[in-house]
């Protein structure tokens, strides 16, 4: 069992090594950007306002009882408005303290909220297909270029998928979140790493619920070639690195 050690050490508690440690924020550093800056030249795409209305299943047992990893979607088009609905239940701003620390539709350690997300889009209402950035205090998109042949793009990102085969190429949308580690280190230090990874699975499980509402379906993807994404998407890959994606779709 010793190859598993060190990380089954990983996901236990580690407070107590936590209270020992001077952390950057302690020390008087100053905290870093809250979020990804982006050119004041951009191309910056308005998103209807997040309404009930827009939800087909207002029931939440009956979401949360029927909630599967969806990997087979029809052709039909996502609208804006479903869009901004999910992005706003993924990673929304509900409201903003006096400290300027905002509280979102999910939970995050300390409100340090690492993750960017990107969207590669394939079929959403008045959208041509191509990469996007969410921008969570505008609530609006960032459209960042086109690409071509996106189908193909989207297998080379998403490698073999065990059950079905180049399922995500067939999605409407593709999530995809990374993070920027900092954020958080700067906060908790080496004890960051485990909250990223638990705040992240909070993102992924309201997009599954928030789905389900709209008839579509999310199946959330942990197979993929991160150096071919993060170079696409322009990161760094050290400091702003993709951690996690998932497919959405209307359901067949």
């Amino acid at each position: 069992m010793s190859k598993y050690d060190q990380q089954r050490n990983f996901l236990k508690s580690n407070f107590s090594e936590f209270k020992k440690i001077k952390t950057d924020a302690m020390r008087g550093i100053s905290q870093p950007p809250k979020v990804k800056p982006y050119d004041n030249n951009s191309q910056l795409i308005d998103l209807p306002m997040v309404d009930e209305k827009t939800l087909i299943n207002k029931n939440i047992y009956t979401c949360i009882k029927e909630r599967r990893s969806t990997r087979f979607y029809s052709d039909k088009t996502i609208s804006l408005d479903e869009l901004s609905y999910l992005l706003w239940a993924t990673q929304g701003i509900t409201s903003t303290n006096k400290a300027g620390i905002t509280f979102r539709t999910v939970p995050c350690s300390g409100a340090t909220h690492t993750f960017e997300s990107y969207l590669l889009i394939r079929n959403v209402e008045n959208l041509i297909q191509g990469v996007y950035r969410y921008l969570p205090v505008e609530h609006k998109l960032l459209f960042m270029f086109e690409i071509d042949e996106l189908e193909n793009k989207i297998d080379e990102i998403t490698l073999d998928q065990p059950f079905v085969p180049n399922f995500a190429n067939k999605a409407a949308v593709l999530f995809i979140w990374s993070t920027t580690p900092y954020r958080s280190e700067w906060k908790y230090d080496i004890t960051a790493h485990k909250k990223i990874l638990i705040d992240i699975g909070h993102v992924c499980q309201n997009l599954y619920l928030a789905s389900e509402t709209i008839n579509a379906g999310t199946c959330a993807i942990g197979i993929y070639d991160q150096n071919r994404i993060d170079q696409l998407l322009g990161l760094n890959k050290e400091e702003e690195f993709v951690i996690y994606l998932a497919a959405v779709g209307k359901k067949q």
